[in-house]
């Protein structure tokens, strides 16, 4: 198989979308105010298409029962007509700002959700097209930058400002999107599950820098993949946040939380939410912010180095 000569896959790592670096070796993370840990959490409100368009990659399990699938696309939108203002709910009382990644569908067909978000202080990042239509290396080029321009133009025209960071539905990539997200101008993406701090991406086309999420805390992932109930996820929360704060007595560390508000936003589910912030926010050094908050100091704290060496 030939490889590509700078992103394909390579001895010693499988791919050159960012160098390897062990965190015990990196210059220390400061955050502002001396804080900690930066919090981050992520609000995903992407729309399930009725059939998903022909050729198009998808999670088997969205389409797994004979269509019209009224059960599976209502409790998804559940996440659009209720569990979403929970989820803000809690997080504003917490002192948490939400980072909220849109699909295209959402942006340009729930005018009041956008609104909503906008006055509410959120970042809006790009997501995609439909949780239907995951980015994968069955897309071709030019599939997958029409895939990006449309995420990025719907959000531009629902909100009126550009989009700055990115998270794939379903975290799906192919080898080639770090280089078109960094053409279509996002600055950050948070598909990659593979640290505690952001770093940078090599990409010739512009700037980009991972904003990691911590997938195993994902409440997707936590309850309806792995099956853990919500008093455990709960916990999880809990332990994984007084895990990430002990180490970052070194240096600074990233937790990244992403949310899915037809799960968390149910009734019988939002209270441990409310605990598990309640928790990270008492401890003291606790930073919460957006996407763009954390990777704007990142990379200021990145030329500060620069300059200091």
């Amino acid at each position: 198989m030939a490889l590509e000569p700078r992103y394909g896959p390579r001895y010693g790592m499988d791919h050159r979308h960012y160098d390897w670096s062990a965190i015990p070796t990196r210059p220390r993370l400061e955050w502002p105010g001396g804080a900690r840990v930066a919090l981050c959490v992520i609000v995903n409100l992407e729309h399930l298409e009725w059939r998903p368009p022909e050729g198009s990659f998808h999670p088997a399990y969205l389409y797994d029962r004979p269509l019209p699938d009224y059960r599976n696309h209502s409790h998804r939108e559940y996440g659009h007509r209720v569990g979403v203002f929970r989820v803000l709910d809690a997080l504003e009382k917490a002192g948490v700002p939400a980072t909220v990644a849109m699909d295209a569908f959402t942006a340009r067909n729930y005018p009041y959700l956008v609104g909503h978000c906008l006055g509410r202080g959120c970042e809006i990042i790009g997501h995609g097209v439909s949780l239907s239509r995951v980015i994968s290396s069955r897309m071709s080029e030019e599939e997958e930058r029409e895939c990006v321009r449309e995420s990025v133009e719907a959000i531009a025209r629902a909100t009126g400002s550009a989009t700055r960071g990115w998270l794939g539905p379903e975290y799906g990539e192919s080898h080639r999107t770090p280089g078109l997200l960094a053409e279509a101008g996002i600055r950050y993406v948070c598909d990659w599950a593979n640290d505690e701090q952001p770093y940078p991406m090599n990409t010739p086309q512009g700037r980009l820098c991972a904003l990691p999420v911590m997938l195993d805390l994902d409440d997707a992932f936590a309850m309806k993949e792995r099956g853990f109930p919500v008093n455990e996820y709960a916990e999880m929360l809990k332990d994984g946040f007084d895990g990430v704060y002990a180490d970052a007595a070194e240096s600074g560390r990233l937790l990244t939380l992403n949310l899915h508000p037809w799960l968390t936003g149910q009734p019988f589910r939002i209270r441990y939410l409310e605990e598990a912030l309640a928790h990270i926010m008492a401890s003291p050094g606790v930073w919460a912010a957006t996407g763009s908050e954390i990777i704007d100091w990142y990379n200021k704290s990145l030329l500060s180095e620069g300059e200091g060496g």
